[in-house]
Parts: C-alpha cells; structure tokens; sequence
C-alpha cells in the first residue's frame, strides 16, 4: 500500500512540473503520446507519425512504431512513464487506465484526450475523424474517412447478403484451462457481425470466462484466436488438447484462425481487410 502511495506522490510531483511548461491547447502538439494501437495507427495513417515521440505497448502497426519508447500496457498505465517523454498531447483509446494514472495525467495540464471507442463501423469513422481533428489534420482526416468508409460498406453489404451465417466463438485465453471468450458488446462481436459471422459467445458483456457447459452450448463453427506470442499464445494444438473446445463442431472441423489482434479488435484503419479476411476463412466458397 505504502509503495503504490509513493509512486502516486511521485507522479503527482513530476505531474506539476510539467505542468508548469505545458501548453494549455492540442493545436499546436510537437510531441505527441499515443495510447491505444487504432489511434497509433491512425495518427500515422494521417501522416503525422513525425510528431509521435511514444506509443503504448499495443501499438505495433506500422512495423516502424516499434522504435519509439514504449510506456507500457494502455490499461495498466504509468504516469511517470509518460509524462518522461514530456508530451504536449496524450490521444488515448477510451479504455486508458487505470483511472488513477489518468487523474495524475489529467493534472499535468498536458490534454489528455479520449478517442471513440465504439466497435462499429460509425465508432471507426468517428475515430479517425477525433483523432484528426485532435491533430489539427482535418483534411486528411476527411480523405483517411471516405477510404475507410468504403472499405467498411463494402463489408456490410458483403454481410448483410450471406443468408446462412456461422457462428464464431472468438477465444482470447486459456488460462487455468478456462475459456475466456468475447462476449455481447465487444470488438470481437463486432469484428464477427462484419464479417458476417454470429457470435456464439451469448449470455454476457465483453470478455470473460465460460463454463465448459457454455462452450459446448454455444457450437461454434470457427474458433477465432488472436496471433500472438508467449504464455497467452493459443495453438491449434492447445484447441484440440482442451476437453472442451476439442469437442466443438470448429475443433473437430479443423476451423480455427488466427488472425493479428490489433488489425482483429482495433477498429481502425485495417477494419475493412479484417473483415473481409474473417470472411473470406467463414464463407470460402463465396470467393
């Protein structure tokens, strides 16, 4: 307790120092803080990725975003991490946390400023547009907009015609041998429903772990699993091994992908690709 207390001193200590230097606006940001990887890649999208000076660490699109100092997991937030860099502007995704860290941000006097974060179509216009705005790159915002927004009708129309949708259960862990599954109201339900999917995780909102009951109830036909290294990586080996998974119609199909997690549950620019890529691994004949 006494340690977590020191460290929030600490942040709030180096919190009025910078203040003291901070511009009161964003219109004129040099030195920029992206939190979130959609925003990340969205400000370079913009072509303002000269102005980026640190990213959180699930910002990794565009492969160059790795070179810049990297201030930690968007939801387990660091003030003093951040505000080292001495930013003039923080753009973060409308998860940032924990809420702590961001009231020692908001006291730097640096704008801290919260993206839209609804997984949807319009959530991924409306994005763009804030952060381009927030940049003061409006025009290109527009341009970035009208692209993606094509990209994103085409989806829906794509979706809107397939007559008989496959259930998708999308897989974010297997700790303890438990699935943890995307629920209603996450980015992976709305990720599905792009793609002209069902979610088969029912019954509860965002992320959290299912009874083996529930997993069998909820039949998949794909299992649909974040690309990713270390102790979280899922294998197809790991799916088949599972007592449960191993016994859904996905499993014992062979119908389980992988796909990029940022580019899957961002909703930013790469939207558009996920779902058509999403597609085209549920509906293969469709071409």
């Amino acid at each position: 307790m006494m340690r977590g207390v020191n460290a929030l001193r600490a942040g709030l200590a180096l919190a009025l120092s910078v203040a003291l230097t901070a511009p009161a606006g964003a219109e004129d940001a040099k030195r920029v803080v992206t939190l979130g990887g959609s925003v990340t890649e969205i400000a370079v999208a913009l072509g303002a990725g000269d102005l980026l000076v640190a990213r959180d660490s699930t910002s990794n699109y565009p492969a160059a975003i790795a070179a810049l100092p990297d201030v930690g997991y968007i939801r387990a937030l660091s003030p003093e991490g951040v505000l080292s860099v001495a930013p003039d502007l923080i753009l973060a995704e409308a998860d940032a946390g924990p809420p702590a860290a961001v009231d020692v941000l908001t006291a730097a006097g640096v704008p801290f400023l919260r993206m839209p974060g609804d997984p949807t179509p319009a959530g991924v216009v409306d994005k763009i547009k804030a952060v381009a705005e927030a940049l003061g790159r409006d025009a290109e915002g527009e341009a970035l907009a009208t692209n993606v927004q094509a990209g994103l009708t085409e989806a829906e129309a794509r979706a809107a015609a397939v007559t008989d949708k496959k259930r998708v259960l999308f897989v974010l862990s297997l700790q303890g041998g438990r699935v943890m599954a995307g629920g209603e109201g996450s980015s992976a339900e709305g990720i599905i429903a792009l793609a002209g999917g069902i979610n088969a995780a029912t019954g509860f909102q965002g992320y959290k772990q299912m009874t083996d009951e529930a997993v069998l109830a909820a039949a998949p036909d794909l299992i649909l699993i974040m690309d990713r290294e270390g102790d979280l990586a899922i294998g197809n080996a790991d799916v088949m091994a599972h007592p449960t998974l191993s016994q859904t119609p996905a499993a014992q199909a062979g119908a389980i992908v992988r796909m990029d997690g940022m580019m899957l549950l961002g909703f930013g620019p790469r939207t558009p690709d996920a779902a058509r890529a999403l597609y085209d691994a549920l509906y293969p004949q469709a071409g």
